[in-house]
C-alpha cells in the first residue's frame, strides 16, 4: 500500500513516465511522446515499482494498465510535476533568467493573434522566448495536461463546451463573431437561400462541423458538404473562387475580406476564444504576460 511508503524516494523522471502512462494509456504512446524507446520506458517503470515496493502495472491483454496503487501514485506524480514546474518558474524569475513559454494555437489564432502578441511582448518583455506550434484545440489541450505546452489557444462554439480537465484553468480572451460567407456573385441574402449550395466545412467529428450542420438543419435543409478541410483559410478561398458557401469566424479575415460577401447568421452567433494553462502556472509571470498580449491582440483585431 502507498501509505507504507513514507520513506520511499521517487525520481521525478520516473514519476513523469507514470503520469504519461496514466494519460496516454500505452507504453508505446509514452515512448513516442517523450522520444524514448518502449524498452527504456518499461525499464524505468520497473525501477519505479521497485522504489515503490508495490505493483504499479498489471497485464491487460498485450498491454499493461495501472493498478489501484499505480493510479494513486500517478495522481501524486501529477502534483509533484506541477510543483517542480512552479518552483523552477519562481527561481528563474527571482534570478531574472530568460523565460520560455511554449504555445499550441489553433490555425486562425496563429495567423491573426500570435504575430500581434509577439510584437507586444517584444516591447514589454524583450527577454521572453516564445515557441509556437499550430495544433487543433483538442490535441493541444491534451498535450497541455501532459506538460507538452504551457499555454493553449482554443475555441468553443455556441452549445459546444470543450471537456473540462483537472488542473487546467481557462481564461476568456474574447469573442469572435461567426458569419455566413458566400461568393460575391451569390444572390443569397440569408442561410435558407443556400439549400442548393455546395458547402465547405471542417471534417466529420469536429464540434464546429456539428454546430454548422445544425444551423443548416434549423434553416430547413441538409447541407451538401463537398469540401472537408481543417484550414479555414482554404474554406475562404473556396468561397472567394465561387465554389462553396461557409460559416466562418471573423479572425479568418486577417488579410481582408473583399473577395467574399458576408451575411449575418440567425442569432448573430459568436465563438469563444480562450486560453488554457495549467493551474500550476497561474502565478508564472511569463505565462501571464503572454496571456495579456493575446488578450490585447484579440481586442485590437478588426477585420478590414
Amino acid at each position: 500500500m502507498i501509505d507504507l511508503l513514507e520513506d520511499a524516494m521517487f525520481e521525478l523522471r520516473r514519476l513523469r513516465l507514470l503520469h504519461e502512462l496514466a494519460l496516454r494509456g500505452t507504453i508505446v504512446e509514452v515512448a513516442r511522446a517523450l522520444s524514448y524507446s518502449p524498452s527504456t520506458v518499461s525499464q524505468q517503470l520497473a525501477l519505479l515499482e521497485r522504489e515503490a515496493g508495490v505493483a504499479l502495472l498489471e497485464p491487460d491483454g498485450r498491454r499493461v494498465r495501472l493498478t489501484t496503487e499505480g493510479r494513486l501514485l500517478a495522481a501524486h506524480a501529477s502534483r509533484a510535476i506541477d510543483l517542480d514546474e512552479a518552483v523552477r518558474a519562481e527561481l528563474s524569475h527571482a534570478q531574472h533568467l530568460p523565460a520560455n513559454v511554449r504555445l499550441a494555437v489553433m490555425p486562425t489564432a496563429a495567423e491573426a493573434l500570435v504575430p500581434r502578441a509577439l510584437t507586444l511582448l517584444s516591447e514589454h518583455m524583450p527577454g521572453l522566448r516564445v515557441e509556437m506550434v499550430e495544433l487543433a484545440p483538442e490535441h493541444g489541450l491534451f498535450e497541455l495536461q501532459a506538460h507538452g505546452f504551457d499555454l493553449v489557444v482554443a475555441e468553443q462554439y455556441p452549445g459546444h463546451t470543450r471537456e473540462l480537465r483537472d488542473g487546467i484553468d481557462r481564461t476568456l480572451l474574447g469573442h469572435d463573431p461567426i458569419r455566413l460567407a458566400v461568393p460575391p456573385s451569390s444572390r443569397a441574402t440569408q442561410l435558407g437561400d443556400l439549400r442548393e449550395a455546395a458547402w465547405a466545412m471542417e471534417p466529420q467529428g469536429a464540434a464546429v462541423r456539428q454546430w454548422a450542420v445544425q444551423q443548416c438543419r434549423a434553416a430547413g435543409f441538409e447541407p451538401d458538404v463537398r469540401f472537408d478541410a481543417t484550414d479555414l483559410v482554404a474554406h475562404a478561398r473556396l468561397v472567394a473562387a465561387g465554389h462553396a458557401a461557409a460559416m466562418l469566424p471573423d479572425l479568418v479575415w486577417t488579410g481582408g475580406r473583399d473577395s467574399v460577401r458576408l451575411l449575418e447568421l440567425p442569432g448573430n452567433p459568436v465563438r469563444e476564444i480562450f486560453a488554457a494553462t495549467r493551474t500550476s502556472s497561474r502565478d508564472n509571470p511569463a505565462v501571464q504576460a503572454v496571456l495579456g498580449a493575446l488578450t490585447d491582440a484579440l481586442s485590437a483585431h478588426v477585420p478590414r
